[in-house]
Formats: structure tokens, C-alpha cells, sequence
């Protein structure tokens, strides 16, 4: 019970203060490093593949998870028909190995290119491999334990939703199998190290973008010095 207690609840609000804190502090010292530092220049066509497959899988596996959380109720009522179980079941798995081949793509990558092996860090590995275990461990616990939507609308997302309102409740999870228990603590340790790697640029996205006036960019440069250059002068 004491170590139930100590993973489930302090271990997580111990991940969330120290994501918060040093989201705060290296921001304020450093605001410039709140960047993905891409390697795109380095080496493009591994990384055009592997990028894409991540995110179109991982944000459509976070969409779901963030659904459960917020109307677990829903889910329920949805996979009352077992079609649409099915259907929400497949599309998860799905997602969630395209989130993978992305993954191992991106963590081949980082090893293997001589290029992008020099401006690695060993912060980078970690969080890849980090990411592969909470990938590997959600796609584990949707194949040998069917029908998880399900299960984490009654178990994961009520105890999820204690921790969010400070009333914790770690025996939902408690009884769960080691699997599902992995897949929880990994991301909570994700959660925690996110400042300290590259993943920090998701929190300043330029969403701003989408509704602010456009901008005219003009070529800074003297229109003799344009032609000399066009004539060979």
C-alpha cells in the first residue's frame, strides 16, 4: 500500500512540480533554448518520415486519451456497440503504431547518422528511449488486455481525475497489471523531463500565428548591388 501510495501519488505530483518549476525557471533565464534545436538541415529525408508518423500517431493517441479523460461517460455509451468498440480499438492500435515506426525511425537516426550524431546529447536517447517504453507499453497493454478504452474510462480516468482535483485515489489503479502500470509511470517520468530536452518547444507552439495580421518581408538589398550581381559585375 505504501508503495502503491508512493508511485501513484507522490511520484506523480512529483513529476508535475518539477516540470512546472523548471518550465518557469528556463524560461525566464534562458527563453531561446525553448526550442526543438532541428537537425533538419543536417539531414532531411529520415527525419521527414519519422516526424510524421510520430506526431499524426502520437497526437491521435493523445486525442483519445485526453476524450477518455475528460468524458469517460461517452466512451462508455460508445463502446456500448461492439462496431464501434472495434472501431475505436483498431484506430488506437493504429495510431499507435505509426507512432512507433516514427519513433524507431527518429531513434535510428540519432544513432546511426554520423551528422546527427555529433549535435546528439545523451538527454536525447533518454527521452526517445523513454518514449519508446510508454509507446511499446500502451501498444502491449491494448493487445494483451482487450478493450482498454474501456478499462481506462472506468479505472485510469477516475484516478487521473483524483489527482487532478487533489484528492488522490491510487487504488484504481492499484490492482491493474504490471503492463498498464509501466505505461503510467513511464509517462509521468516523461512528463517530468520534459523541460530538460527538446520536447520543451511543445509548450511555446506559435498558435498565435493562425490569427495574427500577415506579414510583408521585403529583400533587404540595393538594387545596383541586385543588378551587378544578375550581370556579373
Amino acid at each position: 500500500m505504501l508503495t502503491n501510495t508512493f508511485l501513484f501519488v507522490g511520484y506523480p505530483y512529483l513529476m508535475i512540480v518539477l516540470a512546472i518549476l523548471v518550465s518557469i525557471i528556463r524560461y525566464r533565464y534562458t527563453p531561446f533554448s525553448f526550442s526543438s534545436l532541428s537537425s533538419q538541415f543536417l539531414e532531411n529525408d529520415q527525419l521527414y518520415w519519422g516526424s510524421n508518423f510520430w506526431h499524426w500517431g502520437i497526437v491521435i493517441v493523445l486525442l483519445g486519451h485526453l476524450t477518455a479523460f475528460l468524458m469517460p461517460g461517452a466512451i462508455l455509451s460508445w463502446n456500448a456497440n461492439p462496431v464501434r468498440l472495434f472501431l475505436l480499438e483498431a484506430t488506437g492500435v493504429t495510431m499507435g503504431m505509426l507512432a512507433l515506426l516514427g519513433l524507431v525511425s527518429l531513434l535510428v537516426r540519432r544513432l546511426t547518422h554520423s551528422r546527427i550524431k555529433v549535435v546528439t546529447s545523451t538527454m536525447d536517447v533518454i527521452i526517445l528511449v523513454l518514449l519508446l517504453v510508454q509507446v511499446v507499453s500502451g501498444l502491449d497493454t491494448a493487445l494483451r488486455y482487450r478493450w482498454g478504452s474501456s478499462w481506462f474510462a472506468t479505472n485510469a480516468a477516475p484516478y487521473l481525475q483524483s489527482l487532478f482535483f487533489f484528492n488522490p485515489k491510487p487504488q484504481y489503479v492499484a490492482s491493474l497489471p504490471l503492463g498498464p502500470k509501466i505505461h503510467m509511470l513511464s509517462a509521468f517520468t516523461i512528463i517530468g523531463l520534459i523541460p530538460f530536452t527538446r520536447l520543451v518547444h511543445f509548450l511555446v507552439v506559435p498558435l498565435h500565428y493562425l490569427w495574427r495580421t500577415p506579414q510583408l518581408v521585403i529583400w533587404n538589398r540595393r538594387p545596383e548591388k541586385r543588378f551587378n550581381s544578375q550581370s556579373g559585375r
